[in-house]
């Protein structure tokens, strides 16, 4: 028997299934695409969504010889779905990345201040969240609010579709922003200055409750065995904490994609001042009593921008040998740090200064610096950014000890001993590729009674495949260019560059 974790994506859907011990059995993934209907929107059909999770479902199911016992969804935070009594959409999923409910972000600020709507729901005010885009549409589109029963988040939505009772757990109920996080309710003050009523949204359960079991009809849709289990998911970060085993306080997970993001477990939330003043996301884990705290920035866009704009003949090399372009790149990098500093603020920057008006600087460039020289800047720059977030996390949350790490950053040696030399912390490759479809799987595990409980489902199906350890004599080396790197930001900002 496997256990099937589904993550659905802002751009893409995998879904991945994994033994009880967490060997993964087989992986399929679907691409979609958003559209703009106008500047500063970003909407999607949920229609396309659902489609391409079944096609999923359907490749992994189909590539595993263990038939899957039961399943969970991670999803992405923010977005919501309006859906009728039959939880069919009725209009078009508002994504994450739009942001056109500025105005609703000023009726809170002035309703209840950034900090009041910070002490409740550990967001940080922004019109990126559900909550802020439904009540957006109560006022502009009012003939889909209308005719709505509930607004799902993507994870519930697909549940709905699953055919069972489309709960949401408090990991993505808290990226609506109208969730209690201590008290783990909806939130009334937050729903009142909103005006919505508590019905429209999903009944609140723990992850890893069983909402239900497939019928025959969804089932063979799938290709999945009637009566498999359907558990209660989460949002994708904590999901992929539970993946690495982040599980426990202290225990921190970092994923290395897009963005990288560092996701560190509490018993508590942290909603101080100092928390507040860095901008940090501190909400539900999907780990009973337990909490994460996010720092992140973005990373893996300029890798991407950099192998597009100057690694032309690396991609050539790449395809004709077959060898990763960026493993090729790696393996021409100069000796000793590069002298070149890097700011990763191609979108903004992300914790602890949250501007997004930022934008990429690079400073260092002489005639003898080539292209290599530049990469490796890159490289030094992102782990720069993960040490200032690991000091902000450290200063609000408590000590780490130790980075879990996974995604696109986790796959070279090189990288990862040179994040270990510039943090000087102890950084864990995992033996799973696929942290978040892992810890939704756990998450069905718990629904099925395969595991006690989360933790034990991390304990025995998360392992770490190597560790990296910070190398005294490297981590002298780059005394000095860390030191001019932490000056650079506020210089910049100081200087009304950005």
């Amino acid at each position: 028997m496997s256990l099937l974790g589904l993550d659905m994506g802002s751009s893409a859907c995998k879904a991945a299934a994994f033994d009880e011990n967490g060997k993964l059995l087989s992986v399929a993934a679907r691409e979609y695409s958003c559209y703009a209907p106008r500047p500063g929107w970003l909407e999607m059909d949920p229609q396309v969504m659902w489609s391409a999770a079944v096609q999923a479902i359907r490749e992994a199911a189909a590539g595993t010889r263990d038939p899957v016992q039961a399943l969970a969804v991670s999803s992405q935070g923010e977005t919501f779905v309006p859906v009728d009594a039959d939880g069919r959409a009725i209009g078009p999923a508002l994504m994450n990345a739009d942001n056109r409910a500025v105005d609703e972000v000023r009726q809170f600020e002035e309703s209840m201040g950034k900090k009041g709507v910070y002490s409740i729901t550990g967001c940080v005010l922004h019109p990126m969240y559900g909550l802020l885009k439904i009540l957006w549409s109560k006022k502009n589109a009012p003939e889909v609010y209308s005719k709505a029963a509930k607004f799902l988040s993507v994870g519930d939505y697909v549940l709905a579709r699953l055919g069972v009772a489309p709960f949401t757990d408090y990991s993505l109920a808290s990226r609506l922003m109208a969730l209690d996080v201590t008290r783990r309710v909806w939130s009334e003050d937050i729903l009142s200055v909103a005006g919505i009523d508590v019905d429209r949204l999903a009944e609140l359960r723990p992850s890893g409750t069983q909402a239900g079991v497939l019928s025959s009809s969804v089932a063979e849709t799938l290709g999945l065995p009637t009566g498999a289990v359907v558990a209660v998911g989460g949002h994708d970060q904590p999901c992929g904490a539970l993946g690495v085993g982040a599980v426990d306080a202290g225990d921190t997970a970092d994923s290395a994609g897009t963005y990288e993001c560092l996701a560190m477990t509490s018993d508590a939330p942290t909603l101080g001042d100092a928390a507040f003043s860095y901008s940090l996301n501190s909400y539900c884990h999907v780990v009973p009593n337990k909490y994460v705290t996010l720092a992140f920035f973005p990373a893996g866009v300029i890798l991407r921008w950099f192998r597009d704009q100057f690694a032309e003949a690396e991609v050539q090399e790449s395809k004709k040998t077959g060898t990763d372009v960026y493993s090729l790149l790696t393996s021409r990098l100069p000796d000793g740090p590069s002298g070149v500093l890097f700011t990763p603020h191609f979108i903004g920057s992300g914790n602890p200064t949250w501007n997004v008006l930022a934008t990429g600087a690079v400073v260092g460039l002489t005639p003898t610096r080539t292209k290599y020289h530049l990469f490796k800047g890159i490289l030094e720059g992102i782990a720069c950014e993960i040490l200032t977030n690991v000091s902000v996390l450290e200063d609000t949350v408590g000590s780490i000890a130790l980075l879990r790490t996974t995604g696109g950053g986790a796959k070279s040696d090189f990288w990862l001993q040179l994040r270990a030399d510039i943090t000087r912390k102890r950084i864990a490759a995992m033996s799973s590729p696929e942290a978040v479809c892992l810890g939704a799987a756990i998450l069905a595990g718990v629904g099925a009674g395969v595991y006690k409980d989360a933790q034990d489902g991390a304990k025995r199906a998360a392992a770490l495949a190597k560790v990296y350890e910070p190398d005294a004599d490297r981590t002298a080396e780059y005394s000095d260019q860390i030191r001019r790197y932490e000056r650079l930001y506020p210089a910049l900002a100081a200087s009304e560059v950005y």
